[in-house]
């Protein structure tokens, strides 16, 4: 009994290291991605689950290697959700990285070079991320974002289709993706200023990272609203109840955010309206 304990507890740690749930939502939107804005027979396709499959396990590594890093300012900011160390060995975390991202990249060679050149480049900026770009003002953020937006525009490289719709949506999970990341900065303060990072918030304060927030929801609504314009008009009304209404509910939380508390709900927001994004495709005719 003693080792099923253990062995549950285990299984359990190691799906809360890797962020379980997030995985989930990679894959469904990477399906909904190829079956609403490609072609609706996709889904079925063996070479999108293996892209698929490539892009959870190496987001995976990157969780589990992101709070392998992370283990003290963890211990400061969310002492709840430290596992390495506790549950799990600290040489066990690196094995799985390792042997995660292989896998990933290995994947990526089954289906073309240039699939497998990016799950590299993906791999070595999780990596740096999590050792050093983190701890930098914006650019672990921009880094973060950007390998979001690949893993939605990377479905359409797989297909070669050059669809604008795939852009756009890239284009959402790139902007939120950087407003949550910044967010989620002003939450961890405390742990991050104890071991000397310099993120935004504590390099500029929270107001000033406030108006940050501010002009990069603007840019967001300017940008999908000129590639809606210029490549494929879609209803204002579709905008307005799925993006325009969700961001000003966002912009007025945050507005009036000034705690830890309030910031982790900003944060929930955030990954509330990422789904509502990836649930709107079902729409898109």
């Amino acid at each position: 009994m003693a080792s099923i304990n253990r062995t549950r507890t285990f299984i359990e740690s190691l799906l809360k290291l890797t962020r379980f749930g997030n995985l989930v939502i990679i894959g469904i939107a990477q399906y909904f991605t190829a079956g609403f804005l490609i072609d609706k027979t996709l889904p079925g396709d063996i070479r999108l689950f293996l892209l698929s499959a490539s892009t959870i396990v190496i987001a995976a590594a990157g969780y589990i290697i992101n709070d392998y890093y992370d283990v003290k300012i963890d211990y400061i900011n969310k002492p709840d959700r430290v596992v390495i160390g506790r549950n799990i060995p600290r040489r066990y975390a690196i094995l799985f990285h390792v042997v995660l991202s292989g896998a990933g990249i290995l994947l990526g060679l089954f289906l073309s070079w240039r699939i497998a050149a990016i799950n590299v480049m993906s791999v070595f900026l999780l990596w740096l991320y999590s050792n050093n770009l983190k701890r930098l003002p914006f650019i672990g953020n921009f880094s973060v974002a950007l390998l979001t937006g690949l893993s939605i525009w990377i479905v359409d490289l797989l297909y070669y289709r050059g669809s604008a719709l795939i852009l756009i949506y890239a284009s959402f999970a790139f902007f939120m993706t950087l407003v949550r990341e910044i967010i989620k900065d002003m939450e961890d303060l405390k742990g991050d200023n104890t071991f000397g990072c310099r993120t935004l918030p504590i390099v500029w304060g929270l107001r000033r990272t406030k108006f940050v927030i501010y002009l990069i929801i603007a840019v967001f609504a300017i940008t999908v609203l000129l590639l809606n314009h210029f490549y494929k008009a879609l209803p204002i009304q579709y905008y307005v109840i799925f993006l325009f209404v969700p961001l000003l509910i966002l912009l007025y939380r945050l507005i009036l955010a000034d705690t830890t508390k309030d910031f982790n709900t900003l944060s929930t927001v955030c990954k509330i309206i990422m789904l509502f994004g990836i649930l709107s495709m079902a729409f898109v005719q």
